[in-house]
């Protein structure tokens, strides 16, 4: 046995040479060139439910900018917004300053986790139905089979002569897709400005440099990856689909074919009855290749779960529509498990699909704390913000009468729509009193700084220590802000410093 082990690690004698096949002299290929895809159109439960989400989620991005909101006189009215220039963000009643960036960082944790979550419980739904790559995509699609007609027919057009009819159907086309990308394009900047108004700018040819070259910019990146890129964004683009696997568990629901009922695969012979195919052995699936024909990224189910599937479910449409037309049950393709396709394998019970286990609670879980801190900050935002900045030079300046003066820059953001006044005080050395400089407040031992509605005000002050103060180096100085109307106060915390 032990020569036998190693004899077999031995390559073949001369004489009876490996067998090859005639190509295998030359090498392969690292690269191939690029296959275009025509995927074949669908028609079943799933290929209804992504038409409904394609329409829906494309009416939703062109409608959203054109909602109102009513803000009060001065303010934008759209719902939402995003004003670059004024550096706010209007969500309907909720306005981001810029010092509250931490709700986009909350915002980018919930969407991740929230595709954890997605991708643990049903695989790549999120990329087969409602990833707006797959939405523009789909559109791109059905324009396309509008014009040059089903799977059939692009493929004899493309492979047929360039005559009239060709170059008719290929100009309609490109212009229809052209048109989208440029509703897109414009669509697109209509969340960064007033969109009637910038409507108007274009009718007077008025558009400016800038919001031009966004709208060429999100037109031609529409036109050239919903229109010629299609499934190369999603299979060489995209780190999802080498991300998933870390996130699949055997109880995610994945597009599945049950090889255990469909192999071995042979065409359905005339007069075959289906007693006669199981006593040869072979299975349910008739290799129609109607699954890989509809499938937008060009893969075959039929060989497991593959990086490219984007678990959109048209193969399971195009199957179940095979086994009707020739009396087997549906379901050979089908949204499954892996544990359930190993119990069926083996003829066993598969156990309940577990939609609560440990990784979905913890996803669940840091979803709701991060948004309820959310919501918590919006419940509880402050309608100021108050920043402090000590001047660096000189550090500080010792004056005739041998006090000690720092000084500092107030910035006092006043989220109210009027105008506020803070009487400032501070505490830290002893006897130190604080003074507005150039009249931008009340003089007095607590002066009064303004601040106008919906803007930052920016006021220099000095804070002096008397002459014998018990100072030395650096000590904690409080700056505090009492809004005059309510009385709330806000504090600051700096340094104050000294020989």
């Amino acid at each position: 046995m032990q020569n036998l082990a190693r004899s077999s690690s031995l390559p073949p004698p001369p004489s009876a040479p490996a067998p090859s096949s005639p190509a295998s002299s030359t090498p392969a290929p690292f690269y191939a060139s690029h296959q275009k895809i025509y995927p074949k159109a669908a028609r079943g439960r799933f290929r209804r439910i992504k038409s409904a989400l394609m329409v829906g989620l494309l009416a939703l991005f062109m409608l959203l900018p054109w909602l109102r909101w009513d803000r009060g006189a001065g303010l934008p009215n759209q719902a939402i917004l995003f004003d670059l220039d004024s550096q706010r963000f209007y969500l309907f009643a909720l306005e981001l300053w810029p010092q509250h960036i931490y709700y986009l960082t909350g915002a980018m944790i919930l969407a991740a986790v929230g595709l954890f979550l997605a991708t643990a419980l049903a695989g790549r739904v999120w990329c087969g139905y409602t990833c707006p790559q797959t939405v523009w995509t789909d559109l791109y699609v059905k324009v396309e089979e509008w014009i040059e007609g089903d799977r059939g027919a692009r493929i004899r057009l493309d492979n047929g002569p360039r005559n009239a009819g060709w170059l008719a159907k290929k100009t309609a086309k490109h212009v229809v897709w052209l048109l989208i990308a440029l509703v897109t394009g414009a669509s697109a900047l209509f969340y960064f400005v007033d969109a009637p108004g910038y409507v108007a700018d274009l009718l007077r040819f008025q558009p400016g440099p800038v919001a031009t070259g966004w709208i060429l910019f999100m037109t031609a990146c529409t036109y050239a990856m919903a229109g010629f890129m299609r499934e190369q964004m999603c299979v060489y683009v995209c780190p999802w689909p080498r991300i998933q696997a870390a996130l699949l568990d055997d109880e995610s629901l994945t597009v599945t074919y049950q090889d255990w009922r469909g192999d071995g695969r042979a065409p359905l012979r005339k007069e075959q009855s289906w007693a006669e195919r199981s006593a040869e052995g072979l299975g349910d699936c008739i290799d129609c290749k109607a699954c890989v024909q509809v499938c937008p990224t060009g893969i075959d189910i039929r060989d497991g779960l593959q990086m490219d599937c984007i678990s959109c479910g048209l193969c399971i449409d195009a199957c179940d529509d095979v086994m009707g037309r020739i009396g087997r049950p549906g379901g050979l393709i089908r949204y499954d498990t892996q544990s359930a396709q190993e119990a069926k394998a083996v003829a066993r019970k598969p156990e309940p699909y577990r939609l609560v286990r440990p990784r979905t609670i913890i996803y669940s879980l840091v979803m709701l704390v991060v948004g309820g801190m959310m919501t918590l900050g919006v419940l509880l935002e402050p309608t100021v913000d108050v920043s402090v900045l000590r001047d660096r030079a000189p550090l500080y300046v010792t004056l005739s009468n041998g006090a000690i003066q720092n000084s500092y820059t107030v910035k006092i953001s006043n989220m109210t729509r009027a105008p506020q006044g803070y009487r400032l005080t501070v505490s830290g050395p002893r006897g130190a009193t604080v003074t507005a400089a150039g009249g931008g407040g009340a003089d007095g031992p607590a002066p009064v700084l303004g601040a106008e509605p919906d803007t930052v005000q920016t006021h220099r002050v000095h804070v002096r220590a008397p002459a014998g103060a018990a100072v030395a180096g650096s000590m904690p100085l409080t700056l505090t802000l009492t809004r005059l109307s309510d009385g709330v106060a806000h504090h600051a915390e700096t340094v104050f410093l000294a020989p």
